[in-house]
């Protein structure tokens, strides 16, 4: 009886203990560092002092590495939050590479931060975030750029960690870093023909990281989808994505719905800013605040403490949005 008693306790405490709140803050991914009256107001509120602000791409064309879509700015960028530059990195950058080509892109990836945080008067941290969907291929070359990134730049390398890279470990390998920031999206292709959610799939996510607490690095922070696009699909079943659409789009009177969330189309003519034929459907995939408090639910169980970091800062995403969980 008394044993009963103690697990009654041990029970009910566990039951009615505080949930942790986790800190937020945003990814900015626009080519024009610019904000908005309606962004400036949800990232005053964040509680988190970081912004993580994309620089550039990195692509290897031609056989020659090239930075794309360099940022710009303009005057709208304020803020007192501290930049952590990112730069997305292509995994064909990393093929067949030499020892001191290595060299050479991670200096002038820094040269090139460095040169945006002087000229855009940036007030930044002393991290720089690398995103890269690397290989089992790729993965000695792409590690050894960490290291030699951090090297040059004198800078904390931390880098992003899909859910593959999770499951897969002993293929993928272990990244030479202390914190990594684990991407809760993109979950399957959203061109697959496929009734699950392309972007985030709880129980997919579950699959892929239920064992995420034996991951070797044990600084995780946590990614967070909040956008939306809509799946177009042609009379072949050949798919193209337009972004930042909800259910709300298909409110139309030229749509016919055929499910909560899929609509044909009636009449040709364009649709947020493309040609479409009469016939064509378009499927929204969007994030419910219950998709992502199952998410943390969940890794609250397997990750000590994280912070949450939401993909994107956009007013499209962010309007009554709730960022407290």
């Amino acid at each position: 009886m008394k044993l009963f008693r103690y697990v009654f306790l041990f029970i009910f405490l566990v039951s009615c203990s505080p949930k942790e709140n986790h800190s937020y803050t945003f990814y900015y991914w626009k080519t024009k560092l610019s904000l908005n009256q309606g962004e400036k107001k949800t990232l005053d509120q964040v509680t988190f002092p970081y912004l993580y602000t994309r620089f550039f791409d990195i692509d290897k064309i031609d056989g020659k590495f090239q930075p794309v879509g360099v940022i710009t700015k303009d005057k709208s960028f304020e803020t007192q939050k501290q930049i952590v530059p990112t730069v997305f990195i292509t995994n064909r950058t990393f093929l067949y590479i030499k020892k001191e080509e290595i060299t050479f892109l991670a200096k002038n990836i820094s040269d090139l931060i460095q040169k945006k945080v002087s000229e855009f008067d940036l007030k930044t941290n002393n991290e720089i975030q690398i995103d890269c969907d690397w290989t089992a291929g790729t993965k000695d070359d792409y590690f050894k750029f960490l290291k030699e990134l951090q090297k040059v730049s004198g800078r904390e390398v931390t880098c992003t960690l899909r859910l593959h890279q999770v499951k897969d470990k002993n293929q993928t390998g272990i990244p030479p870093v202390k914190k990594v920031y684990l991407m809760c999206y993109s979950t399957s292709s959203p061109l697959e023909n496929s009734d699950k959610n392309s972007i985030l799939d709880v129980n997919t996510l579950k699959s892929y990281l239920s064992k995420v607490d034996e991951y070797p690095i044990r600084q995780i922070e946590v990614a967070l989808p909040i956008y939306s696009w809509g799946i177009v699909t042609n009379y072949l079943g050949k798919h193209k994505l337009i972004n930042a659409l909800s259910k709300n789009d298909l409110q139309n009177p030229n749509f016919k719905m055929i499910s909560e969330n899929e609509a044909e189309i009636r009449k040709d003519g364009f649709y947020f800013g493309n040609y479409l034929n009469k016939g064509f459907r378009i499927k929204i995939e969007e994030i419910s605040d219950q998709q992502l408090e199952d998410v943390v639910d969940f890794l609250q169980k397997k990750i000590p403490h994280f912070n949450i970091i939401y993909y994107q800062l956009d007013n499209k995403f962010v309007t009554d949005q709730n960022f407290t969980l």
